[in-house]
């Protein structure tokens, strides 16, 4: 566990909890942050904490879905407390090892081994906000160790005490959103990663010159692409939820209140509007993934409408010139120019100038035309 005070113009570090239960409110707030296997083994702790620095302990069914590691991403509420759950990118390094890419994948876009996803679930009260994250905490790592740079003295000796604070949250649902923006970034970059490594599939797929056969990587890809739509789905819905319930609350009666609600929109917004891009171009990767598919097709069958009309062409060719050649062999006694001395090179002119008429009359027909690539 990571226990965080968060004031306007410093972020410090405890060890315990103890002493901050005995001191009481102070300003500022705390980020309680805990990992699943932490939120188990010590709840009985954590729900005492919670109920002495929030003034409720969490729900029996609240618990149960932090603990979930297969949630969905999803929003609900008490009279107390807020509590949203969003899935983030699974972290390289996991716990547990990943499952080796079948051949067909080991051939195709790697981003789409990342669409791996852990739930991070946020309990926020009005003085604290707890964090549940998966084993690896990197995301918790990474934020801690920005707030305590921000807040350093000799990071930047220069600013002073306003400046600092406008680097810090001011509340757990200001944390809570700059936690959320951390985890939408990593959704973009997957984005763009994605459109780089999915340009060679299609461009193959396009090309009529190679022979395409990593169907089932392909078909992987596509599965890989809607579980992502999915998750993003998940995630508008309940960021959606969250902001209607922000803007339900009765409105603050202090200016700094209205100004703070007000940023917490802006912000909440602002993450709504990544996710519906993100939602947005896994759509349009998912539909060019399609268009490709059957561009490809209506590439080999255009392919092969040329390779039987070449072949028609030639067969209507020798056609004739198998019929004179059928002819001059028939057991006859008595068949003009078989009994000539220049009758063959006759019969071979004449076959000549057949065959050569009837390509001129194809090729002014254009049934032997260079496809244009």
């Amino acid at each position: 566990m990571r226990i965080l005070q968060i004031q306007p113009s410093r972020v410090q570090e405890h060890a315990e909890l103890a002493p901050l239960l005995a001191a009481g409110a102070s300003a500022g707030f705390l980020w309680l942050s805990v990992t699943r296997e932490e939120l188990q083994a010590d709840l009985a702790g954590i729900q005492r904490a919670l109920h002495s620095l929030g003034g409720s302990t969490l729900v029996d069914l609240h618990v149960s879905d932090l603990l979930n590691e297969q949630l969905p991403s999803h929003y609900d509420y008490t009279s107390s407390y807020d509590l949203l759950v969003m899935r983030r990118l699974a972290a390289g390094a996991a716990t547990a090892p990943a499952p080796a890419p079948s051949a067909a994948l080991r051939h195709g876009p790697p981003a789409l081994r990342r669409i791996d996803t852990r739930p991070v679930g946020f309990v926020v009260f009005d003085r604290v906000l707890l964090t549940v994250h998966p084993a690896d905490a990197s995301m918790r790592e990474a934020m801690a160790a920005r707030l305590l740079a921000a807040s350093a003295p000799a990071a930047a000796p220069a600013l002073d005490a306003r400046a600092t604070s406008a680097r810090l949250p001011t509340s757990p649902a200001d944390l809570m959103l700059r936690i959320l923006n951390q985890i939408v970034d990593g959704y973009l970059e997957l984005r763009r990663e994605l459109t780089r490594q999915l340009d060679h599939w299609q461009a193959e797929l396009i090309d009529p010159k190679t022979r395409f056969s990593n169907w089932s990587a392909l078909m992987q890809s596509r599965q890989a692409l809607h579980h992502l739509d999915e998750i993003c789905e998940d995630q508008r819905a309940a960021m959606q939820d969250w902001i209607d319930a922000v803007e339900t609350l009765a409105p603050p009666t202090t200016a700094e209140g209205q100004r703070e609600r007000e940023l917490l929109l802006v912000r909440s917004r602002d993450l709504l509007e990544h996710i519906q891009r993100v939602v947005h171009h896994v759509r349009r990767l998912e539909q060019n993934a399609e268009t490709a598919v059957q561009l490809h097709f209506s590439v080999q069958s255009h392919r092969t409408n040329d390779i039987m009309r070449v072949l028609t062409v030639l067969t209507a060719v020798f056609l004739p010139l198998n019929l004179i050649a059928g002819i001059f062999g028939m057991n006859f006694e008595f068949v003009p120019l078989v009994h000539k001395a220049d009758g063959f090179w006759i019969a071979m002119a004449l076959m000549l100038a057949i065959a050569v008429g009837l390509v001129l009359v194809f090729w002014r027909k254009r049934y032997l035309a260079r496809t244009a690539k």
